[in-house]
């Protein structure tokens, strides 16, 4: 386990609420009833402050405001894609809404949108195995070869599992093939982390992340939205917020951005 993933899951809302509301009540039972009543409270108040849409909309919104997203036509062009693996809060296209597959954020889509629209000519998906033999540069090459992209425009790093590999192994083979300028592919909330990342590998990367997710749905929507009302989907994808930052932190502390 990485120290970043440690860090993460020990300060994720519901684990740290339990620790120390158990710390807590095993120092009430040595008589330091004080000290045990302030972990228990430090522990309930984290939870709640992050099931509130209001804290995902301050503190996650502050990572995706770095990059906005454009319109590919918008976007500059360069001499390669580079899409990274993974997702956030599963794809939901709003935090705060249902999942619903018709509308989830991938970030291959936005790939296939750029390289549509003639901002790059070739595509490097980068991104090893979670689990079994498939790596997500090949499941994602798939997806966009089932969309017309010949095998020729793509490249595929299959061996990255974080983010300091992804841009590590990346610049590897981007300096192969004698790519300068990339369009880097990943999710609004992840792509402060990433762009800071591949700067440090030397590479020239513009940003080119998936639409937000984390805004207030619109007024047409079913679910009442109340940003100061405990909400069990902004507690849930809490989880990926934390993740940024406490990445962030690591990432700097071992010199990776």
């Amino acid at each position: 386990m990485t120290i970043a993933t440690y860090l993460t899951n020990l300060i994720i809302p519901l684990n740290l609420c339990i620790t120390l509301v158990v710390a807590g009540l095993v120092l009430g039972l040595f008589r330091l009833r004080k000290t045990g009543a302030a972990l228990m409270a430090a522990g309930l108040i984290w939870a709640l402050a992050w099931s509130l849409p209001a804290t995902s909309l301050w503190l996650g919104g502050a990572l995706e405001h770095r990059y906005p997203h454009l319109p590919a036509a918008e976007s500059p062009t360069a001499d390669a894609i580079v899409v990274l693996g993974g997702n956030t809060a599963n794809g939901r296209a709003n935090w705060f809404l249902p999942y619903d597959r018709q509308t989830a954020v991938v970030r291959v889509d936005t790939a296939m949108e750029l390289y549509r629209a003639g901002r790059a000519p070739r595509v490097l998906l980068s991104g090893g195995a979670l689990e079994g033999d498939v790596s997500e540069a090949k499941g994602m090459a798939y997806t966009l070869r089932q969309q017309g992209v010949p095998d020729a425009a793509l490249i595929l790093e299959n061996s990255s599992r974080t983010t300091y590999e992804n841009a590590a192994l990346t610049e590897d083979k981007l300096k192969a093939r004698g790519i300068h300028t990339i369009l880097l592919v990943t999710s609004s909330l992840h792509m402060p982390r990433a762009m800071a990342a591949f700067s440090k590998q030397g590479v020239q990367a513009i940003a080119a992340p998936t639409p937000p997710q984390i805004v207030v749905p619109e007024a047409e929507s079913r679910d009442p939205f109340w940003p100061w009302l405990p909400n069990q989907r902004a507690f849930d994808a809490s989880r990926s917020i934390i993740k940024e930052y406490a990445g962030l932190f690591v990432y700097w502390l071992r010199g990776w951005v």
